[in-house]
């Protein structure tokens, strides 16, 4: 996608020229966690200052603040927080986006989202019957029934809305968790 190109390689060398120590993955952020998971977390895109920075998901921003939180809480993660290098490891849980480059003012266009779905897909297709995937946002909600090749008018997004799906998946939404919701 050269646009999220372009605009990920200008944040990143913006950065670096800020502070010379400062290192920014700036490039595609790779789902992260158990290869076999229970739980798929999907979230929108990698944030600014957050996953495009450390290049993991939900890491050093607020968004990953709640999530990491949450999932620790609930036995899912060996640590409460998520900090770039810190030996965090996921429990039955994965953690992926709906697009894997940030788009500028967090919004992809729709080819950038179908550009990344064939990613999501093959998350997707190694779950066992019965996980739970956890769309944050409408975006991800729709990219993982495109994942699945399912129509949306079938699966409306709501908060707190529970759908199942043909391959006995079962797919929740929320809203995302970051600050500005």
């Amino acid at each position: 996608c050269p646009r999220l190109v372009k605009f990920v390689n200008k944040i990143s060398k913006k950065k670096r020229k800020q502070n010379i120590n400062e290192v920014y993955w700036g490039k595609p952020v790779p789902g992260f966690g158990s290869t076999n998971p229970f739980l798929l977390i999907v979230g929108l895109a990698p944030g600014m200052h957050g996953a495009n920075k450390t290049g993991r998901p939900f890491t050093g921003d607020h968004a990953g603040i709640l999530l990491y939180k949450a999932l620790h809480k609930y036995g899912f993660s060996n640590k409460v927080d998520s900090i770039y290098k810190d030996n965090l490891k996921l429990k039955d849980c994965r953690i992926t986006n709906a697009v894997k480059c940030l788009p500028p003012e967090n919004k992809p266009n729709a080819s950038e989202v179908t550009n990344c779905n064939t990613y999501l897909a093959n998350e997707i297709i190694g779950l066992k019957r019965k996980s739970v995937i956890l769309a944050l946002g409408t975006i991800a909600h729709n990219a993982i029934l495109s994942a699945q090749n399912l129509t949306k008018k079938n699966y409306k997004f709501s908060h707190g809305s529970r759908h199942i799906l043909p391959n006995e998946l079962i797919l929740y939404d929320s809203y995302h968790c970051s600050r500005y919701n």
